[in-house]
């Protein structure tokens, strides 16, 4: 809100005619002009105050002095912008004027201010000595009208616009010392629309596309809603397309469709080596506003230095983007590389123990075929017991030849799996009757245990795959559990419509040595075992549960793997789609169960005594 020129000039400026202008009748002429002169902090706290008229306002200055300013009788109608201008002439140590609409009581004065810093000796200044004289008193709905935009600043002469080259040489001195292109955006628009009170100040990348302008900063005081991010198309604004392309100050004006106010606006394109890499709007709505050719020519000056600030900035953006493309580069291909030589170190370490496990039965059958063929079993029995070795060694070595052919299918994509009915009790015997000699051998527990069904469970897979994942999962679980047992469940889980036939849930639980948390991820990876330290111990080569998830997964069923750590035991569940979804028999439970068998006997009481 600029009310007059520089007070340091006796000349009518264009502030005092708009004041006249305004609204709501000719003002009223000030009662008395008298002298008035106080100090004040950073805070507006009064200090010391004088004025001649003070008396007849009813002000005193032990009623003012050492008071916050916001509970004194004296104080600006808007704090906030005066205090600004406080802060400003302290920091750039340079004198200031103008004119400012204080509250006095239940009254307006307008006051024509001049603000100087009081200046020490090795320190910063810390208080002001404010100078003025009073130019009118105005009724309520004037001042309600000079409070509807914010305070504005005129530019001043002589000192004032050594006040304003101060303010925005520190800002640009601010950003030629930054390299963060938001911080120069933001530090522009800020520094601009603080140092010359504008009302509003857009800070614009260019080209953001072709023909186009990105607003990156917005300083407003009108609270009017902020326009970051909003693309501007130049041909649709005349006066910033001339700025861009003249690379020359273009000041317009134009009506506001919000405020239904005039606003003055200064276009300027900010260049380096004479090509635009920006633009600043600035907007005022002062009715006393006119861009004089002084405020062009410093603000093109601060342009300038913005515009090499941008060039440099942008310049270290894209070099940062590089590097850090060239980084991620770097770091995916040494992930590359070390995923390449963990794979081959896997690879050797697989062969290294495909081949010890495919010697160890091979040597069997040699080894007990040799006993036979050079006669060294004493008896037909003991030939027998050779010979039924010698097939077992056979059988093993078999399992494990067709574990490295399944894999190398599942690696190539070329295992291909028949889909047909399955009925789970037929798989459950037939896996019983190879696993259970196992189990009692360890002496471990084996239970089966099946949900009660009015007809038979029928699975939608392959009854060879299925046996072939049932037989990997239970003897991992008895090579690695030592005391205890092991459980095979089967659920039917919930079907999710009426079209969907529904999945049978397996689970193998055994009692064994677990898995910790942290290895558990390495389980189903093929030619990975665990702990490699225990491959001698128990054997293996590692194959099992990555071709029993690829298996499962073939077969449009899932593999779950479940341990609380080691020497908690395992739980490993794997669903297969059914071909038909059986009808549960509902289970009692024992309560009911003993219930049931109460009122049995109170039956059976109750014939008695009517027999008798």
């Amino acid at each position: 809100m600029t009310l007059s020129e520089d007070s340091s000039s006796s000349v009518v400026g264009p502030a005092d005619v708009a004041i006249a202008r305004r609204p709501g009748g000719p003002l009223q002429k000030p009662p008395s002009i008298g002298d008035l002169i106080f100090i004040q902090d950073a805070a507006g706290t009064y200090l010391s105050f004088s004025w001649k008229d003070a008396d007849r306002y009813g002000l005193g200055s032990t009623d003012l002095v050492g008071r916050p300013i916001e509970e004194v009788e004296f104080a600006p109608a808007a704090l906030a912008p005066y205090l600004q201008r406080i802060r400003m002439v302290l920091d750039l140590g340079s004198p200031g004027g103008f004119s400012y609409l204080f509250r006095c009581g239940g009254q307006y004065l307008v006051f024509d201010l001049a603000l100087s810093p009081i200046l020490q000796v090795n320190a910063l200044p810390s208080a002001v000595i404010v100078t003025g004289h009073l130019l009118y008193a105005c009724t309520d709905d004037q001042a309600h009208l000079l409070l509807e935009s914010p305070p504005r600043f005129s530019t001043l002469r002589g000192s004032g616009s050594i006040f304003y080259q101060k303010a925005l040489t520190r800002v640009a001195w601010n950003i030629r010392h930054t390299l963060d292109l938001d911080a120069i955006w933001q530090q522009t628009a800020t520094g601009l629309g603080e140092t010359l009170n504008l009302s509003r100040c857009w800070v614009c990348a260019y080209p953001a596309e072709e023909g186009k302008a990105q607003i990156m900063a917005d300083y407003r005081q009108d609270g009017a809603a902020e326009c970051v991010g909003q693309t501007l198309d130049l041909p649709h604004f005349p006066y910033l397309q001339q700025a861009v392309s003249t690379l020359q100050p273009v000041s317009t004006t134009q009506i506001d469709e919000e405020s239904g106010r005039e606003m003055a606006i200064l276009a300027i394109a900010t260049c380096h080596d004479g090509q635009p890499n920006g633009l600043l709007v600035l907007y005022q709505d002062d009715e006393a506003q006119v861009w004089r050719q002084s405020e062009i020519e410093l603000v093109q000056e601060f342009a300038e230095q913005i515009g090499t600030g941008l060039a440099h900035a942008s310049l270290y953006a894209t070099s940062r983007r590089q590097a850090e493309r060239l980084m991620q580069q770097y770091h995916d291909l040494e992930e590359s590389r070390r995923q390449a030589e963990e794979a081959s170190r896997l690879k050797s370490e697989f062969l290294a123990n495909t081949s010890h496990e495919l010697r160890t039965p091979l040597n069997g059958m040699i080894g007990f075929l040799k006993l036979i063929v050079d006669g060294m079993a004493d008896d037909p029995e003991e030939q027998g017991e050779f010979i039924e070795e010698a097939y077992r060694s056979a059988v093993n070595l078999n399992d494990i030849i067709n574990d490295i052919l399944d894999i190398a299918k599942i690696e190539a994509g070329k295992l291909e799996i028949e889909i047909n009915p399955v009925k789970l009790d037929d798989l459950m015997d037939d896996v019983e009757r190879f696993i259970r000699p196992q189990a009692e051998h360890k002496h471990l527990s084996f239970k089966i245990c099946k949900p009660e069904t009015r007809d038979p469970i029928i699975l939608n897979g392959n009854y060879q795959r299925l046996r072939q994942v049932l037989l990997n999962l239970l003897g991992n679980a008895i090579k690695f559990t030592h005391e205890g047992g092991i459980t095979v469940t089967t659920d039917i889980l919930p079907r999710q419509s009426d079209q969907d036939k529904g999945y049978a849930k397996i689970s193998v639980v055994d009692t064994g040595i677990g898995v910790s948390l942290e290895k558990q991820d390495r389980l189903f990876q093929s030619f990975s075992q665990v702990d490699g330290s225990r491959t001698r111990q128990y054997g293996g080569t590692g194959l099992g549960l990555a071709i029993s998830q690829k298996l499962v997964e073939a077969m449009k069923g899932e593999v779950n793997f479940y341990s609380l750590g080691e020497g908690l035991g395992s739980t490993v569940t794997f669903t297969v789609p059914l071909h038909q979804h059986p009808v549960l028999i509902a289970r009692q439970s024992e309560e009911e169960d003993a219930d049931l068998a109460d009122l049995a006997d109170l039956a059976d009481l109750v014939d008695l005594d009517t027999m008798e």
